[in-house]
């Protein structure tokens, strides 16, 4: 299995564009199936953090103001990721506060993110949802006490990217599941996966 970064924020809200910024990051690197480095640190963007935002998550306004500054974090954090392939569970939310945090110290994001979510609502389309936890619980996957914190995050959306790359490994005989095959597959409707798959075989030569 290639290795990739997984990494998850908490924020103090939705959208960098409405002033919102980053909180907490994690990130787990996961070579051959296995989790095998984490990074974690709370990070201190000067702005507060709301208070349904603290009940949220734990993460309170004494808890930042003694972290280090965002752009400390966010330096250590480009060098532990290095140029590994990332992904997120719901990543269109998580690579616009990588990407707006990376700006701030002048740094621009070159490789592709890959989405959990996204793929599994291709592969598991009968689960009761696909939220993060959801699935986690539907697959037995090893869940966290308290969700929303974002090394917990992290290493449950690594079981679930695992699980769901062995799935495909499996189900259709695949030799090799690489980053820009499964980029793809998230972004296939559903009806056409079987031959999308079939077609990649062939021409990736999985």
């Amino acid at each position: 299995m290639e290795k990739i970064a997984v990494i998850d924020f908490e924020t103090t809200g939705l959208s960098p564009d409405m002033g919102d910024r980053a909180t907490e990051v994690a990130v787990v690197i996961v070579d051959g199936g296995v989790i095998v480095d984490r990074y974690q640190s709370l990070m201190n963007a000067g702005v507060r953090v709301p208070a349904f935002i603290e009940a949220l998550t734990g993460i309170s306004n004494t808890m930042i103001s003694k972290a280090p500054s965002a752009a400390k974090v966010m330096r250590e954090l480009a060098e532990f990721v290095g140029d590994l392939s990332l992904v997120a569970h719901n990543a269109s939310f998580d690579s616009k506060f990588l990407d707006a945090e990376w700006s701030r110290i002048n740094k621009h994001r070159q490789q592709e993110f890959a989405c959990s979510l996204l793929l599994a609502r291709r592969i598991y389309p009968v689960a009761p949802n696909h939220k993060l936890g959801s699935l986690v619980s539907y697959l037995g996957l090893p869940s966290a006490v308290r969700h929303h914190r974002a090394l917990a995050d992290a290493e449950m959306t690594a079981h679930l990217w695992v699980k769901m790359v062995s799935y495909l490994r499996q189900q259709y005989c695949l030799n090799a599941v690489p980053h820009e095959f499964l980029r793809a597959l998230q972004k296939t409707p559903k009806a056409q996966i079987p031959g999308f798959i079939e077609r990649a075989k062939c021409r990736l030569n999985l």
